[in-house]
């Protein structure tokens, strides 16, 4: 299928899905017209990349693991891995932005919010 058709099945502009392309998260032959030419199963991969997206997975994330997930799409198996892994990740973002809001917190209402907590505005 030509790339406006992939982009009307999908609800996706024709820009991203060049992008995709670029960068090897699709695949399109080129015909002797120069038209892009996408497998069908190109839709169903596609809905499987914009929801790796929602759940937080970017687009290098999305092509290291590419082949897992084209080869078993709906092995919970290969997936919970996966979702084990990026649960790590979030959790540490989480305990990271904690830390941040309670920094934040501490320098609400201080004469020199940007000085480091316990310095003196004489010592800096």
């Amino acid at each position: 299928m030509r790339i406006g058709e992939l982009a009307a099945q999908t609800g996706m502009s024709r820009d991203t899905i060049r992008f995709y392309e670029k960068v090897g998260l699709v695949t399109g032959l080129r015909l002797p017209n120069g038209y892009r030419d996408f497998p069908p199963e190109t839709v169903p991969w596609l809905a499987y990349v914009r929801t790796a997206q929602a759940l937080g997975f970017t687009l290098a994330e999305i092509a290291r693991t590419g082949e897992t997930l084209r080869e078993a799409p709906d092995s919970a198996e290969a997936l919970s891995a996966l979702f084990e892994e990026k649960l790590r990740v979030v959790d540490t973002r989480i305990a990271e932005l904690a830390t941040l809001r309670a920094d934040l917190v501490t320098r609400i209402g201080t004469g020199c919010p940007l000085r480091p907590i316990g310095q003196s505005a004489a010592g800096g």
